[in-house]
């Protein structure tokens, strides 16, 4: 029945089951709430709970509706154990809340964490203050509309009102308060207050202050929206999303294959280097360790040889004891890799190396070869002359090592910390480049970053397929006079 003109409609609060929880039955009748590594058991002699979490897995209910599912299932003593039921559902974040206004749903309040530590602030609007966009807010496209998160909270906003997006985009210009959101959402009073508090407890909208505390107080200036998004997406603790091995495309996609490239590609077969007389040769562990430094000149009178590029290959990323675990095939290399997917793939850039055309080429770390990818071209300079820049070096690197990750094939396994684990894997990369060309009197040089865009024109790799994520420089050193 829809209000006559000029009556109030107030503001109503549902629940609903959270998305990601399942309702289990029990072989003895009990009923337990699961999600992740999370369970709680309702007990099987109390049809008012079993009835209520039944109804709250199906749809969204206020209290009034709860209240006549408890009388109409237990009678009136089952009313209290319903309620005290929600709320502690609702305490430990099991359950979703709806504003809604009449039959029109306003937004969600989607709890991200699990438990008493859960619990969202009661911050609620103060007066005369005009509420700004956190800098660290995504609006995202969610399920039902516009999805806002911040990581600095526990809850993410459904804004199921499309007009409400004209508030937000209002606080991220001026400021937005109560009567903002009257205005463009077409609101009345309560109703406008009741969504104003949630944007603010979720931190989707700061205080002027705190906004400015965002952009210029310590530690928070320090950190950029993307790196505080991925830091709290890929770590547990502030929420309970899937983290880790899900195997989330087992049943949607095939893995891809271990090895990388063209198998019928032709490619240069390199001499295998003799690890025992090397080991012999070379200088201890801690002696190299203490050694290793950055050198970024070259000597281009004495390029760095094949033979010398060959051995550094094998002894950083050639691929060996191949075997399918889980259904996906893995490998074992000289650095660890998560869950020995071995996603890495390293592209030499050659610039100048005795016994080498210059040109991009790949690193066939199963077959022990390189197999040449572009010749010499504009998209080459352009790559080249970023590592020199990124690097303060005088002249041209010899080699470039450009590090590429294959996401598909480390996301069909993990979930959550993806780019984070690639990352990691660049990182203990890049350490083993520094020490082997250490151990070989080789000049080594990780740089901060590379021009992604350039290596993508050039070596004709999907960016989102196969992104370039580390740079190396390599060549001969140049001897101080």
């Amino acid at each position: 029945m829809e209000p006559s003109a000029g009556e109030a409609v107030g503001v109503r609060e549902l629940f609903r089951l959270r998305p990601d929880a399942r309702l289990v039955s029990g072989a003895d009748g009990t009923l337990a709430l699961r999600q992740s590594r999370f369970e709680v058991v309702v007990d099987p002699s109390s049809i008012a709970r079993r009835a209520l979490l039944l109804r709250l897995a199906e749809t969204w209910l206020d209290e009034e509706e709860l209240d006549r599912l408890l009388v109409s299932s237990a009678g009136e003593q089952g009313v209290l154990q319903g309620q005290v039921l929600l709320r502690r559902l609702a305490a430990h974040s099991w359950l979703c809340r709806r504003l809604q206004t009449g039959e029109r749903p306003l937004l969600d309040v989607v709890p991200q964490g699990l438990g008493a530590t859960s619990r969202m602030s009661a911050e609620a609007a103060q007066p005369g203050v005009s509420y700004r966009f956190s800098r660290f807010t995504a609006a995202l496209s969610g399920p039902n509309g516009l999805s806002l998160r911040n990581p600095l909270a526990n809850v993410t906003i459904e804004l199921a009102e499309p007009a409400l997006g004209w508030a937000v985009a209002l606080a991220a210009s001026t400021g937005c308060d109560q009567q903002d959101i009257e205005r463009t959402a077409n609101l009345e009073g309560s109703a406008a207050a009741g969504v104003l508090d949630e944007l603010i407890r979720a931190r989707v909208l700061v205080r002027p202050l705190e906004l400015k505390a965002e952009q210029s107080g310590p530690p928070q200036v320090f950190w950029e929206p993307e790196e505080l998004a991925v830091h709290h997406r890929s770590r547990a603790g502030r929420h309970v999303l899937p983290v880790g091995g899900t195997y989330r495309f087992r049943d949607r996609l095939p893995p891809e294959s271990l090895g990388s490239g063209n198998p019928e590609a032709a490619g240069i077969a390199l001499p295998v280097p003799d690890l025992a007389e090397i080991s012999a040769a070379e200088p201890s562990l801690s002696a190299v360790v203490a050694a290793r430094r950055t050198l970024r000149e070259h000597d281009e009178s004495l390029p760095i040889t094949v033979e010398e590029l060959a051995q550094f290959l094998y002894r950083v990323q050639r691929t060996w004891d191949v075997r399918e675990v889980e259904g996906m095939q893995v490998g074992r290399r000289p650095y660890p890799s998560a869950g020995q997917v071995c996603e890495l793939e390293i592209y030499p850039l050659v610039s100048s190396c005795a016994g080498l055309a210059p040109g991009l080429y790949h690193y066939d770390s199963l077959g022990h070869a390189l197999v040449r990818v572009a010749d010499p071209n504009g998209h080459a300079v352009r790559v080249l002359n970023f590592a020199k820049a990124a690097s303060g070096a005088s002249g041209t690197p010899q080699v470039l090592m450009v590090v590429t990750a294959r996401v598909p094939r480390l996301l069909w396994k993990y979930e959550g910390l993806g780019y984070s684990l690639m990352q990691k894997d660049a990182g203990v990369l890049i350490e083993l480049m520094y020490l082997v060309a250490t151990a070989m009197k080789l000049a080594p040089c990780a740089l901060g970053s590379g021009d992604s865009e350039g290596f993508a024109a050039l070596s004709g790799l999907d960016p989102l397929a196969e992104p370039s994520i580390a740079d190396f420089m390599l060549g001969s050193v140049l001897e101080e006079v």
